[in-house]
């Protein structure tokens, strides 16, 4: 019997968002949901679409952004949309652009995401409502930052909140919560936060379980104690009852390569005994603000912005401080406020997490940087294209549902994840053979090869046959928090 719909793709390898291997099937899309997966020999549609030699798999997911204010600044969103992303989370690391409102100037690193006049959202409704006139082409999920918090009620932020200002931040808290939030992130390494202690966390994730929300953390280091560090976290999640989620897994700094075996065994024994789960990013190198206490000679870091010395962005803080015949601490003070890239991980650590079965995709990219981190735009081709095809480092099928189903499962994304029936239609048509990451440290801001088709809830947003190209459809939604259950 013949049946009619929106959107025919035929002939697809489609990956469904599991770690199973892909199967050889058509997907019907009608209106914004897919409607029917299987061999539709019998079914036509308004647009037909031969997918012979192509994948398709559910749109990737980045849960780890900064997003925040890039989604209402520039709604087309093309460095995610041409990577295949159709879902962020954003307010990571401790910073998210509500609750802030800002008068004069913006703590770091809070400046990660925009500038002052740029935070005018006192409440996550005023955030969503900014949101959804300017509709942009990506879903978006939100984390309260508990820096952000910590901004709003506190004179200054190298000191443990008082009782009274821990109070005020569990109010804001709370309607962020009952305004949708998926929970709350924290950003420990950061001077801003690194003088909170463990019971400011703990009184604040206590709010957590009553929403089934959830307890995302930038951990207090990830250097030598990154142990302790993590022992800490687990702990938050375990008092409060809520999972955990351990944003951009690394070891960082040279003492402390070759250490991914130790650090991912930790992780393991955690989790036989409550939800950790883990995001990372494909590159041995981090970007952030410029922080006195990480300059060292042991790597590498790159200058990719700076407000007293705009023309020194792009080159090397060692270059930097040999042309101003200074130290490389000297020259990091005089560049400040600024941001760097730190070449501070070992290549081969960077694989075994990737490779770990329960670690998701995050780009954490910085889209205010002038010159940023390559990760911003190739983070998740390059884990498809470099990692899972060229090296064999792990299948396919694994390195979608790492950026997926897997995904949508961690952080409660009802719907969304996998190409299923009644499923939103977030679909990416990408070729298994070209595709590949070109932002490189050079020239960061490049589209990825081989990323043909992304559609967003049932809306073509962009394709990439002779260009990369924005369709203008943007019909990104803002995902309310529901709990465990839709």
């Amino acid at each position: 019997m013949s049946h009619a719909t929106d959107i025919l793709i035929r002939n697809a390898c489609l990956y469904d968002g599991t770690p199973n291997p892909p199967k050889q099937q058509d997907v019907a899309i009608r209106g914004d949901k897919i409607e029917a997966i299987g061999t539709l020999d019998a079914w036509s549609a308004d647009v037909v679409i031969d997918a012979e030699g192509l994948a398709l798999a559910p749109g990737f997911i980045d849960v780890h952004t900064h997003d925040d204010i890039e989604l209402i600044r520039n709604p087309g969103m093309l460095s995610k949309l041409s990577q295949g992303i159709t879902t962020v989370v954003v307010g990571n690391c401790g910073i998210s652009a509500a609750p802030v409102a800002v008068t004069d100037t913006v703590p770091d690193p809070l400046n990660l995401l925009g500038r002052a006049d740029e935070f005018c959202f006192p409440t996550l409704a005023a955030y969503r409502q900014a949101f959804e006139k300017a509709q942009p082409a990506l879903n978006a999920a939100f984390l309260v930052g508990h820096t952000a918090l910590r901004a709003q009620v506190m004179d200054r932020l190298d000191r443990p909140a008082s009782n009274e200002e821990i109070a005020q931040m569990r109010d804001m808290l709370t309607l962020a919560l009952k305004q949708g939030a998926k929970g709350m992130s924290t950003g420990l390494a950061y001077q801003s936060a690194f003088h909170a202690p463990s019971q400011e966390i703990d009184a604040l994730s206590a709010l957590l379980a009553e929403y089934d929300a959830l307890y995302t953390t930038h951990l207090r280091t990830e250097f030598d104690g990154i142990l302790d560090a993590m022992d800490e976290a687990f702990a938050t999640g375990k008092k409060a009852g809520v999972p955990v989620i351990i944003s951009h897994l690394k070891c960082a700094g040279k003492a402390n390569w070759g250490r991914s075996t130790e650090v991912l065994a930790h992780l393991q024994s955690a989790q036989a005994h409550q939800h950790v789960g883990c995001d990372c990013y494909p590159y041995s190198a981090s970007s952030s603000t410029l922080d006195l206490g990480q300059v060292t000679t042991d790597f590498e870091i790159f200058i990719t912005w700076s407000d007293p010395h705009p023309h020194m962005a792009g080159q090397t803080l060692q270059s930097i401080a040999d042309s101003w015949q200074c130290s490389l601490l000297e020259a990091a003070e005089r560049l400040q406020p600024a941001g760097a890239v730190y070449h501070g991980m070992d290549e081969q650590d960077v694989q075994n997490i990737i490779r770990f079965p329960k670690s998701m995709i995050g780009s954490d990219g910085l889209p205010c940087d002038p010159s940023p981190h390559p990760r911003l735009w190739g983070s998740f081709p390059r884990v498809l294209g470099h990692y899972a095809r060229d090296k064999g480092l792990l299948p396919m099928a694994l390195a979608v549902h790492k950026m997926t189903g897997l995904s949508a499962q961690e952080f409660m994304l009802h719907g969304r994840g996998q190409v299923k029936p009644g499923y939103q239609a977030d679909l990416v048509l990408f070729d298994p053979v070209r595709i590949r990451d070109k932002a490189s440290f050079i020239e960061p801001k490049q589209a990825s090869d081989g990323i043909l088709k992304v559609w967003v809830n049932g809306q073509l947003s962009y394709e990439n046959f002779q260009q990369p190209t924005l369709t203008g459809l943007r019909a990104g939604q803002f995902l309310q928090h529901t709990g465990k259950q839709a």
